[in-house]
């Protein structure tokens, strides 16, 4: 639970009319954001952007993320909301985005499982090319706040998700829920021609601890 002395510190961060511009691009941009692209943005230089994330990454706003690569070169350094923040400081919450989702569903009139998938799609078109399908999934799902626990790494890959963000939601509607959700870790996975998403056993939202079986062929 986010406390007085929390949230104290997070206008402190955004007190500063660059951290604050800083913080803005990365919120409103929708794949994660390397610090070059941000010195581009606020027309900086190197270490002074690095400073301004630093604050922000220590006060709780942003997550920092290295760059995974098998290729020379020192890895980059990437950031995204902390998914805790999701609904303060003028972002949209994990129900903002559901409603979205539903509401193209009504339009389009598809159902919730083909639905998810289609975002899901949308995300992983988008991501950082060569990026591990599991990674973009733990990393996706770490941002939404289900905080992910990882395991396995051979014929089968297990994530038990601690949290669920649409608990209230859940609780009435898992059918419509779980279904949208597996869509959607079907469409970030999509094109891995190692992964299968088997199934997602499905538990009580308030307590978490559902599980995202993936086959490894």
């Amino acid at each position: 639970m986010v406390g007085f002395d929390d949230t104290q510190g997070e206008a402190r961060a955004l007190g500063d009319p660059t951290r604050y511009s800083l913080f803005r691009y990365i919120v409103e941009s929708d794949h994660e954001v390397s610090v070059g692209e941000l010195t581009d943005f606020v027309r900086l230089n190197h270490n002074a952007v690095r400073q301004h994330l630093a604050l922000l990454s220590q006060s709780g706003l942003v997550e920092e993320s290295i760059e995974k690569r098998d290729r020379p070169g020192r890895p980059r350094l990437f950031y995204r909301i902390h998914p805790d923040i999701a609904g303060k400081w003028g972002t949209s919450g994990p129900y903002e985005w559901l409603s979205g989702v539903l509401a193209r569903a009504l339009a389009e009139q598809l159902d919730p499982r083909t639905a998810g998938f289609l975002e899901g799609n949308k995300i992983s078109s988008k991501a950082r090319r060569g990026v591990d399908p599991m990674d973009l999934l733990e990393d996706d799902m770490q941002a939404r706040g289900f905080r992910p626990t990882r395991k396995g790494k051979n014929q089968q890959i297990e994530f038990v998700l601690e949290r669920c963000p649409f608990a209230q939601v859940a609780e009435n509607n898992p059918e419509m829920i779980c279904k949208l959700h597996l869509g959607y870790s079907e469409g970030l996975v999509q094109g891995s021609d190692e992964h299968v998403i088997r199934e997602l056993i499905v538990k009580n939202p308030h307590k978490a601890g559902c599980r995202l079986i993936i086959d490894k062929s």
